[in-house]
């Protein structure tokens, strides 16, 4: 757009998306002035829709120029309460963007997949502060897709790649900024234990992850050994992003055993307890029961890859992926 303060001028009265606007940051004093004008004059809000793959540059451009004049909305790929009689399997398989969810065949998911990995780390990646090296942030990205779900430990990291301790939280912070990792924190409270304070950490798309791993379809991702973390963390993403913005999730680990693989914490402060199994005939184990008497949670729910909804205990309830993110969502 050669002249992009007339073209938007001769069209104040539609609404105009912008795609990857954070390409263009002279764009965002422009937008400024007209939306200042725009209020002058009785315009309303939500004229302009600006889209952008890199959400860093683009929350930094729009946070020095537009604060107060824009509201963000993160869109995550699809979710199970988006793609409605598409399989549960289909989506953990392969992902939540489109064009790989929709793809004919599991070929042509994971060829989309990898184009996009490698896009991002030839194109998109070295936008962002000082040139990285694509090979290193590669190998950086399969080594958290191996230890998808483990705790972050950036001295081995930073040992296995060959890189400081600073280097790896850099591209760390990255990736979570990409919204392509997810840092899940561990619940920090005063009940007189000894507690896992480092977060766990995830490639956030079940999809990228299975390309990182070269798991190339349903069967053989069964048979992988990174199967059950893959599960778990597809189900964990799924309900943080069914949640409303007001409910933090965390998982919780004490060094006698207690843990919970997913705890979510309301605005009230009422704890629901989530295990995840990838068992139709799912069994707790000790560290759950410890960690409920620890916590007291209000709610205690066991997610499996089953669809009937039943008691395991007087108060702990069997519940599919689908119902429990439509019972997070429905909550507030």
């Amino acid at each position: 757009m050669a002249q992009p303060q007339l073209y938007l001028q001769d069209h104040q009265d539609k609404l105009l998306i912008l795609d990857e606007v954070h390409r263009v940051p002279a764009l965002f004093p422009v937008l400024r002035g007209l939306i200042d004008r725009g209020r002058r004059a009785g315009l309303t809000s939500g004229r302009y829709l600006l889209l952008g793959s890199a959400s860093l540059d683009l929350l930094k451009q729009s946070g020095e120029t537009l604060a107060g004049r824009i509201a963000y909305l993160e869109l995550s790929p699809f979710t199970l309460m988006e793609t409605g009689s598409i399989p549960v399997d289909d989506l953990w398989v392969c992902g939540g963007f489109p064009d790989s969810l929709l793809a004919a065949s599991p070929s042509e998911s994971l060829l989309w997949r990898r184009n996009f990995i490698r896009t991002y780390l030839e194109r998109d990646i070295p936008q962002f502060g000082p040139r990285i090296a694509a090979e290193t942030f590669r190998r950086f990205w399969i080594m958290l897709a191996h230890n998808q779900g483990g705790l972050l430990n950036t001295a081995q990291l930073a040992r296995n790649l060959g890189v400081d301790v600073k280097t790896v939280s850099a591209y760390l912070d990255l990736l979570v900024d990409l919204l392509l990792v997810r840092r899940l924190p561990p619940w920090h409270s005063n009940i007189g234990k000894r507690l896992v304070k480092s977060p766990k950490i995830y490639v956030r798309d079940s999809g990228l992850l299975h390309a990182l791993l070269t798991i190339p379809d349903k069967e053989s991702l069964l048979s992988h050994p990174v199967v059950g973390q893959s599960w778990e963390y597809f189900v964990i993403e799924n309900i943080l992003n069914s949640a409303p913005a007001e409910v933090q999730g965390y998982f919780y680990r004490t060094g006698g055993g207690g843990e919970i693989d997913l705890l979510l914490s309301w605005p009230d402060g009422a704890l629901w307890a989530v295990e995840i199994k990838r068992s139709m005939t799912p069994k707790l184990e000790r560290g759950f029961h410890a960690a409920c008497v620890d916590l007291n949670p209000v709610r205690k729910y066991v997610v499996y890859p089953g669809a009937e909804r039943y008691r395991l205990a007087e108060d702990i309830e069997a519940v599919s992926i689908a119902e429990l993110a439509q019972l997070v969502k429905k909550s507030i």
